[in-house]
């Protein structure tokens, strides 16, 4: 089982982008969540999308309700592929811990399927650098197991590890963030949908 390799920023989904743009772009799970989610948000809301990939179907699906787009993922690939099929929106190639972020704040933050892919002290960190590029009243919606396990990733074979509820709850309240709900998709997705008060 690997495990998370600097040398690789992209968690192994560089050398598996065409095979994650197959598999993804066929699969709807997680966007009905995720749209009941943004009906909560102003149309307009700048959302910043965390480990985007190439865009299918999350961002898709929100750029077509309206709200501004701005997406990181650290694979070169999958970030050329979002910005051909949406030149409207913005995207970066960078480590999700140690992106600009686009050095402004945001409204909303998304990262559905990135969070379980680092190491636990990066996914605690990432928690509090969310929450300082939020403005207030932001949201903050993440996926990853409510409880703490770990496993190889279907696509990389790479370790993933879920700190558990109770851990994303602590990091949570700690990076001053408040826990509104949990949900739990179609493919069985577990998800946190925070605020920043």
């Amino acid at each position: 089982m690997q495990d998370y390799k600097l040398d690789d920023p992209s968690n192994g989904y560089e050398a598996l982008a065409a095979e994650f743009i197959a598999r993804r772009g066929k699969s709807l799970i997680g966007v009905d969540t995720v749209r009941a989610w943004a009906r909560s948000l102003t149309p307009g809301t700048s959302i910043l999308d965390l480990g985007c990939g190439h865009g299918v179907p999350v961002s898709m699906d929100l750029l077509r309700s309206g709200f501004a787009i701005y997406g990181v993922d650290a694979s070169p690939t999958l970030t050329a592929e979002f910005r051909r099929r949406f030149p409207q929106a913005q995207v970066a190639c960078e480590r999700v811990e140690d992106s600009r972020l686009f050095s402004r704040s945001f409204d909303a933050v998304i990262a559905i399927g990135l969070m379980f892919l680092l190491p636990a002290d990066t996914q605690r960190s990432l928690i509090l650098r969310v929450a300082r590029a939020m403005n207030s009243g932001g949201r903050f919606l993440f996926t990853s197991p409510e409880q703490k396990c770990s496993w190889s990733d279907v696509l990389t074979g790479r370790r993933s590890r879920s700190l558990g509820a109770g851990a994303y709850r602590a990091s949570l309240t700690d990076a001053g963030l408040t826990l509104l709900d949990e949900y739990v998709d179609e493919g069985d997705n577990h998800y946190y949908d925070t605020v920043k008060r």
